[in-house]
């Protein structure tokens, strides 16, 4: 078990500028911890190959570490693991790579170091045809033990997640900023479902904004951490290909739906596939059966039970009946004919979601699960 104090000098360590995580763990390497490192004197540390005096000077700054314990304490009032590379808890699949983090903060209960983990990620201008192979695959899925990961932005990332939460699967989201905000803010109540069979997972600090050049650092933990990456859908460039480049890079097994050849948000994924560096697939079952995973395992219904008596609110009522009238249905419509705030109606509605009564489509359209 790593200690505390340990702790608190490798949150320091991954806090100075310019010192990346392949740099910190030569220097943990060759010092013999992290403490041992922030503890040397100058002399010592620009003899280590790579470390320079500007370096050598921002180690030794006493600013990082004040950091560091204003971030252990937010970590113990907010309930925040924080995993260490050297923890047994860390992610051992992200952890073969020399990029892995050294620190990782995490929000959850769910089981990083489980049988099997599959990353989804795609576009997030989401499509209606996108919206769907997310939710069957995940139903093809769920009956194993899996873990979904993804990047809880807007689009694919979101709808993964969702569909998750729905069906009780484990689902962690991996995060480009710190704890201590969420982004997009949108995604709040969602990720608060996540944190009770799930959890929240990132390398940074808090204090941190949602930066563009975080996201890249963000995308290679989405790669490393799972066994199998699914692309959904994409354009040719983004933080989906991204991901996809960094899985391909750490041997993990890639694949992709594809789509017509001249939807832009199908680009990306047939992309991948006409380079091999993705496996085409149709659905959950050819995942399954290119992983060797049983298919049948576990699985007692091809589908989802419906549940006969769901116990609704007075709102939530009101925007069944609203739908069985008429599917699928624009959020303004709910905003006309509910005598609720927008606020209201958007809450009625996700809870819906959560219930597994209602689907959310691209364009704020919803429907009632058949």
């Amino acid at each position: 078990m790593i200690s505390e104090n340990e702790i608190l000098n490798l949150i320091a360590l991954s806090k100075v500028k310019n010192v990346g995580s392949v740099t910190a763990k030569n220097l943990i390497s060759y010092c013999g911890s992290a403490e041992a490192v922030l503890k040397s004197k100058k002399h010592q540390l620009i003899r280590i190959p790579g470390i320079g005096e500007k370096t050598a000077d921002e180690l030794l700054s006493s600013v990082t570490l004040s950091l560091a314990e204003k971030e252990l304490n937010f970590s113990i009032k907010n309930e925040v693991k924080i995993l260490s590379y050297l923890d047994k808890r860390f992610p051992y699949r992200l952890n073969r790579y020399p990029d892995a983090p050294i620190i990782l903060f995490y929000k959850g209960n769910a089981d990083l170091n489980c049988d099997k983990i599959v990353s989804i990620v795609g576009t997030r201008a989401i499509t209606n045809y996108g919206q769907s192979l997310v939710d069957e695959l995940i139903m093809d899925i769920k009956h194993l033990d899996i873990l979904v990961c993804s990047g809880l932005a807007y689009g694919v990332d979101s709808a993964a997640h969702r569909k998750c939460v729905v069906e009780e699967i484990n689902t962690v989201g991996v995060l480009g900023h710190g704890l201590d905000i969420l982004y997009p803010s949108e995604n709040k109540t969602l990720a608060n479902k996540m944190i009770t069979k799930g959890g929240l997972l990132t390398e940074f600090g808090i204090e941190t904004r949602p930066d563009r050049e975080n996201f890249p650092m963000r995308n290679r933990i989405v790669a490393g951490i799972c066994d199998a990456l699914v692309v959904v859908e994409t354009k040719e460039e983004g933080g989906s290909m991204i991901t996809a480049e960094y899985a391909f890079e750490y041997n993990k097994d890639v694949f992709a739906f594809p789509g017509r050849v001249n939807d832009v948000f199908s680009k990306g994924s047939n992309k991948l596939i006409k380079s091999n560096k993705a496996q085409l697939i149709e659905n959950g079952n050819d995942l399954l059966k290119a992983m060797s995973w049983d298919l049948n395992k576990g699985k007692e219904k091809s589908e989802r039970e419906k549940l006969l008596f769901i116990e609704l609110t007075e709102p939530e009522q009101e925007v069944v009946n609203i739908l069985r009238e008429s599917s699928p249905v624009h959020i303004d419509v709910f905003y006309n004919k509910m005598n609720l705030s927008p606020g209201m109606i958007a809450s009625v509605l996700l809870e819906l979601e959560f219930k597994g009564l209602l689907n959310e489509q691209p364009g704020k359209r919803y429907t009632l699960v058949n």
